[in-house]
């Protein structure tokens, strides 16, 4: 298979030559207009992220009342929806003007638009469900005030807390907020938070284009990815949508590099290990349930067959890669290997007395009101989604059996899946836990991406087949891609904005065991001149905010 710079894709059918791929104008063939490009698409997806916050911010409603967050809801999705309809209607022109000279250009502008606007939808929640408090999702109380203690710790050159907790969002809050909240790292969290979650999608989409053309990258590896969107603690999330596709690329690169030039493959190793540094001082523990996986799908793609100088070219790219993680994230790798062996987790949650083998949804560490669970299913308590999840992953693995993108996102699912029954295992035994329902992300995540890539397979050799017939027939058959490109852009505007809307409204604040407690408890406490955020209830607030809500979980 191989994608061009505008995401058209030329396919091997079994046993016959490739199928035409549509030709490339002059104009954007080589490596500096596709670098251009592609930094297009990042200005543009960057900048839809911040156009829905920046106009929530002018809102003018009460967040703790439920009418008001409905119609703050309404108000985003009405926005995101005229905005992303704008977009798909200059690329429904671009097919009807100069003869669609610039339809993949519109395309591609349009697809990162959309991966923005999406992210930018959450961040957007996030923006109305804190207006009127300083504070950031549950002020300095869980998590939130670990963090913000301990970002104040190291931007003041002290060490945090926890030397094992990753280092680059503790130093992110603490510069950020030495350089434009005056060293508040409170409040300067909670604008991390809002800039945090809109920036998932730009990224996760810029880094499944490594892998795949702009709207296949939205429709296969964004859209799965909105399932983990989290604006309370947006890095944990955001680094493993970010390094299933880094990995995935990483293992593409790394199968042909006997065929690629010193100088190619010794920068790509050393740009894959740096980027994996860097996520790594982010958050670690998806390294951990992905490892096993990535080793097997990196030892089955190694250049073997290459001969003698293709496999030494192998080893020079992993080498080149190790070299490049251990200058970033050296120092925290000695840590973790070290003291990270003695650190326990014994907090048991609710989903630690749950049947392990049940992932396809997490209700986080306050479940609200729960019956019976995991829901009953049809097959064997099975339901419906877990058999569509399992049947992708055995027909990915039929369609796409020589692919590196698909066996390696299938080992990291069987990786995360092994690790988590080991761990789970021996919980009774050692009485901890060790965020072993963490995996429940990468599970649903990889599980998501393996039925998005059987629509992916099928759709390249639906297109191969249209190919050919084309040739034949004089285009009977399927109907034109560019059909194809406007529909998929209409279905993923409904679709993105239906699930942003969800993934906004669980953060809308209300006094309940639920994720909604966080922001709520944000508008209870006193600011730091001493007067209360503009919308505490009864006008009251207090050092630590309301926190009779722990009688619902007792």
């Amino acid at each position: 298979m191989t994608v061009s710079t505008e995401g058209t894709v030329a396919v091997l059918p079994p046993g016959g030559p490739a199928a035409p791929a549509r030709p490339i104008p002059a104009v954007r063939r080589g490596l500096g207009s596709r670098g251009t490009l592609l930094l297009l698409e990042a200005v543009v997806a960057f900048g839809a992220a911040l156009v829905l916050p920046l106009l929530a911010v002018r809102f003018r409603l009460d967040p703790l009342d439920r009418i008001a967050q409905v119609s703050g809801l309404a108000a985003i999705q009405l926005r995101f929806a005229l905005v992303g309809l704008l977009f798909i209607g200059a690329v429904a022109l671009a097919m009807r003007l100069r003869g669609g000279r610039h339809f993949d250009l519109a395309a591609r502008i349009a697809a990162a638009a959309l991966a923005g606007l999406a992210s930018g939808f959450v961040a957007a929640g996030a923006v109305v469900a804190l207006h009127g408090t300083p504070w950031p999702m549950f002020g300095l109380n869980g998590d939130s005030g670990r963090i913000v203690e301990w970002a104040h710790a190291v931007a003041n050159g002290r060490p945090s807390g926890s030397p094992v907790y990753p280092p680059a969002p503790l130093y992110t809050l603490g510069y950020y907020a030495e350089w434009f909240r005056g060293g508040n790292t409170a409040y300067a969290f909670k604008d991390l938070q809002i800039l945090g979650a809109a920036a998932f999608g730009p990224l996760v989409y810029l880094c499944w284009r490594m892998l795949l053309g702009p709207v296949r990258a939205l429709a296969f590896g964004v859209a799965p990815a909105f399932a983990l969107i989290d604006a309370y603690k947006p890095y944990s999330q955001t680094v493993l949508v970010v390094l299933v596709p880094v990995l995935v690329a990483m293992v593409v690169s790394l199968s042909r590099t006997g065929t690629q030039g010193w100088r190619t493959l010794l920068l790509k190793g050393a740009g894959f290990g740096a980027l994996l540094g860097v996520l790594f001082l982010t958050y670690s523990g998806w390294f951990l349930w992905s490892a096993a996986g990535v080793l097997f799908a990196a030892l089955l793609y190694f250049p073997w067959r290459t001969g003698r100088l293709g496999r030494l070219k192998g080893a020079a790219f992993l080498g080149a890669s190790l070299a490049a993680f251990l200058v970033v994230a050296g120092r925290y790798l000695a840590v973790m290997l070290t003291e990270g062996q003695t650190t326990k987790d014994y907090n048991f949650r609710f989903d630690n007395f749950t049947d392990p083998a049940y992932y396809l949804m997490w209700r986080t560490d306050m479940p609200g009101k729960v019956g019976e669970w995991p829901p009953p299913g049809e097959y064997g308590g099975v339901g419906l989604f877990a058999l569509v999840t399992f049947v992708c992953l055995g027909a990915a693995i039929w369609l796409g059996i020589r692919r590196p993108m698909v066996v390696t996102v299938a080992a990291m699912f069987i990786s995360a899946w092994v690790m988590r029954m080991y761990i789970a295992s021996h919980m009774y035994e050692t009485q901890t836990v060790q965020l072993y329902t963490r995996t429940n992300n990468q599970l649903l995540y990889c599980g998501l991406l393996l039925c998005a890539l059987v629509v992916h397979l099928v759709s390249q050799r639906m297109a191969a087949r249209r190919a050919e017939s084309a040739s034949t027939t004089q285009g009977a058959g399927f109907p034109g891609r560019e059909g194809a490109v406007i529909g998929t852009l209409c279905a993923l505007l409904l679709l993105l904005g239906t699930v942003s809307s969800s993934m906004a409204d669980r953060y809308m604040p209300a006094k309940e065991n639920t994720y909604r407690i966080l922001p709520w408890v944000s508008h209870t406490i006193t600011e730091q001149d001493g007067s209360c955020p503009k919308y505490a209830p009864g006008g009251t607030c207090s050092k630590d905010g309301d926190q009779s809500w722990l009688s619902f979980i007792r």
